[in-house]
């Protein structure tokens, strides 16, 4: 069950990065609740921490 729920993680991130869409279904987003600046603001600090634990390591 691990092994499929990872590779289903997987599809759904290669769907979200092609069609630009996210959750669960249309109307139906499953996202959790806030908006889309405090959802991106989340992103990029996640990104710049990704980028220097790449330049650390």
């Amino acid at each position: 069950i691990a092994d499929t729920s990872r590779h289903a993680g997987h599809a759904d991130i290669v769907r979200e990065l092609i069609d630009g869409s996210v959750g669960l279904t249309p109307g139906k987003d499953n996202m959790p609740p806030g908006d889309r600046a405090r959802r991106e603001s989340h992103r990029r600090r996640l990104e710049e921490a990704a980028r220097e634990a790449g330049v650390a390591g």
